[in-house]
């Protein structure tokens, strides 16, 4: 796994539950912030969702984004985290 990866994955570790931050947001905070696309890309490989919960990363204009196993199961997620704050 690249460092890259490595980064991207520990900042989405911290996104709280009913939190969502946006690709350009987990880049910069990962340390490159013009690499918001390649966040996408590394979130689309993630194999454990249960531990890096990719989900709760969202576009900058507020859409939910792509999703692995697709945007309406992202979204039913979201709203399930959300109400249950």
């Amino acid at each position: 796994m690249s460092l890259f990866s490595k980064k991207v994955f520990s900042v989405v570790k911290k996104i709280p539950r009913g939190k969502t931050l946006t690709y350009k947001e987990v880049a910069r905070l990962a340390g490159f912030p013009l690499a918001f696309r390649a966040v996408g890309n590394v979130l689309n490989k993630n194999i454990d969702p249960k531990n890096i919960p990719c989900h709760r990363v969202i576009r900058s204009d507020g859409k939910i984004g792509g999703y692995r196993w697709g945007t309406k199961k992202k979204e039913i997620i979201l709203l399930k985290e959300k109400s249950a704050k």
